[in-house]
């Protein structure tokens, strides 16, 4: 059985992947609009990731007898800048997401829940490839300059 506190916590994390989401869904439509179909593309994957995520502790929750949630999700931007502009953001919201699956864990470790620190340490993996995907892509965004965004719209397309 899942304690209160960790419940309460991970629905909060719930909530918080529905607008990571939300927010790269947006990111997509205005990468579309600016004529980015592959870097639109590959934010699309990024809104399915963010949805395996929040159903993912969705189930834990469940899992352990739990009752799982969502709150309200707050309104996400929809204009974001260049697309170097729009990857900056994307990382810096990774590592803020990192924050918060750490804070997650701590959580976990205070409520000496070892089966759910497990189940966090996967998220933990994750954010850390996260942010360094993010983190590439920027650099990669930097090197090739305007004259380099429609190569690297078609790499992103790949995905």
């Amino acid at each position: 059985m899942i304690s209160e506190v960790l419940q309460k916590a991970i629905n909060g994390q719930i909530t918080a992947e529905m607008w990571s989401a939300n927010l790269y869904l947006s990111m997509a439509f205005y990468l579309e609009r600016q004529g980015f179909t592959g870097m639109a593309h590959w934010m699309k994957k990024q809104w399915e990731e963010e949805n395996g995520h929040a159903c993912q502790l969705a189930g834990y929750v469940i899992s352990r007898g739990g009752k799982a949630t969502v709150d309200k999700i707050d309104v996400v931007p929809v204009d974001f800048g260049s697309p170097l502009e729009v990857f900056e953001q994307v990382y810096k919201h990774e590592c803020r997401v990192s924050g918060m699956i750490d804070a997650l864990l701590d959580v976990a470790v205070a409520q000496k829940d070892k089966a759910t620190q497990a189940f966090l340490w996967g998220f933990v993996e994750e954010q850390t490839e996260e942010e360094a995907t993010a983190s590439g892509i920027v650099d990669k965004l930097k090197i090739a300059g305007t004259s380099g965004l429609l190569q690297i719209d078609a790499q992103l397309g790949q995905r």
